[in-house]
């Protein structure tokens, strides 16, 4: 294992790309840093991604299974990416969990990882500039998980 993390920079990159480059460095035994988890983008008309999303939150409480409590979809940037990559690593064996373990997720670029080197993934890039996208950081405002100011 690395003594030091790799840290990959969110920046204009689609999420769900993202997500599989890092799930993959992960479970190689890296350590991976993610800054700016709010500028990720999902491909897609605004509106369309914002409702898909609203379902997967609305459909958990139910009319026949009442019990069922709490928002248990991530609403924040950082978890939106964070559930993302976790979906794409084998979680519920100890290998992915170590693998989870070793990831940290950041909105913004924390100090200390400021003046750091970012990795910028070239398979993870938007390829289809005329694509209409969302950025989670407008995704997580729609659905009333985060204000961005």
């Amino acid at each position: 294992m690395q003594s030091k993390p790799i840290v990959v920079d969110a920046s204009g990159l689609v999420a769900g790309r993202l997500a599989s480059v890092v799930a993959k460095l992960l479970l190689r035994g890296n350590a991976v840093v993610v800054v700016n988890a709010e500028k990720a983008i999902i491909t897609g008309k605004r509106q369309r991604v914002v409702e898909w999303y609203m379902k997967r939150v609305s459909e958990w409480r139910t009319h026949y299974n009442p019990e069922k409590k709490g928002p248990k979809i991530p609403r924040r940037p950082d978890a939106i990416l964070r559930r993302m990559i976790r979906n794409m690593l084998p979680y519920k064996k100890p290998k992915g969990r170590s693998a989870l373990k070793r990831l940290r997720v950041y909105v913004g670029v924390p100090p200390e990882y400021a003046n750091v080197e970012k990795l910028v993934p070239e398979e993870a890039r938007l390829q289809n500039v005329k694509v209409q996208y969302v950025t989670l950081a407008e995704l997580s405002a729609a659905v009333g998980g985060w204000n961005y100011g």
